[in-house]
């Protein structure tokens, strides 16, 4: 004769690992999408010097108009996810499927992701666009070395040295605490932190991010934050009690966001990586 166990489901879920959106601290919030689609920047141009003429009715030289460049910035990246939770299993699996709990499930695995690898690929493509790169095949011996040549090409640029963050993979971060010729700053009070730091390297934040939000032989990128926008125009998530034909829950959702570097403003970006293209 067999022998049987009883068997039973646990209303605890397992829950995968998340992390809190890493990108979004300090990015320009000068400029509102509300009741619009659009939005135009002007860009005012300036002029060149002369010399002073001691005679003649032109002595600072002949006035032309000044000149501007105006630049549009619309968000288009629009995304959308539905399910839906039918009644039966939502009353057959201890509430396991509780809507609400599974709709900030996708927000935490699924959108906030999608937004931070969204920032970091604008912001490296913008740095390439730019020649704001610094390149080399990262060891613990180069990557402290790496990180100022990049701060060098933002103070060449009159970069101001405030609201930089170095948003950078796990890789980097070892290789750095690793260089003899830096020691991690690791006292930093805990009210001075924004999500996701994890140190300052030569007064800048350092946010590590994991390695799939970035692009390939992309180590990482210092961004002055007030060069660029990020706006979230559009953010709905609706939960629908028994909709027309279905009996239960139907979870939906849309974001329309998009990340922007000011026109002036896009030396503001540098990317450290591997190859001199990414």
């Amino acid at each position: 004769m067999g022998l049987n166990v009883a068997q039973k489901y646990e209303k605890k879920v397992d829950e995968r690992f998340k992390l809190k959106e890493l990108t979004g601290s300090g990015l320009n919030t000068d400029y509102n999408w509300t009741d619009a689609g659009v939005i135009k920047v002007y860009n005012i141009n300036t002029v060149s010097l002369n010399d002073y003429t001691k005679s003649g009715s032109n002595r600072y030289g002949s006035p032309s108009e000044l000149e501007d460049t105006v630049a549009s910035y619309e968000p288009t990246n629009d995304k959308a996810f539905t399910f839906t939770i039918d009644e039966y299993y939502n009353k057959s699996q201890m509430g396991a499927k509780a809507a609400g709990k599974a709709l900030a499930r996708e927000i935490d695995e699924v959108i906030v992701p999608a937004k931070d690898t969204q920032r970091l690929k604008v912001w490296a493509d913008t740095a390439y666009a730019n020649s704001q790169v610094v390149y080399d095949t990262l060891s613990s011996s180069n990557a402290y070395t790496m990180f100022l040549n990049a701060q060098e090409k933002l103070d060449d640029e009159k970069v101001p040295r405030t609201n930089r963050i170095f948003y950078c993979t796990p890789a980097y971060f070892k290789n750095i605490k690793l260089d003899n010729n830096f020691i991690l700053a690791s006292n930093i009070a805990m009210e001075k932190r924004i999500n996701g730091q994890v140190g300052e390297i030569d007064g800048v934040k350092v946010v590590m991010c994991p390695s799939s939000y970035f692009k390939t032989n992309l180590y990482g990128i210092i961004v002055y934050t007030p060069s660029t926008i990020s706006p979230a125009k559009l953010t709905e998530y609706k939960i629908h009690d028994n909709p027309p034909g279905i009996n239960g829950k139907l979870v939906e959702g849309r974001i329309l966001f998009d990340t922007f570097v000011l026109n002036a403003k896009k030396k503001g970006v540098v990317a450290i990586q591997k190859t001199a293209s990414i």
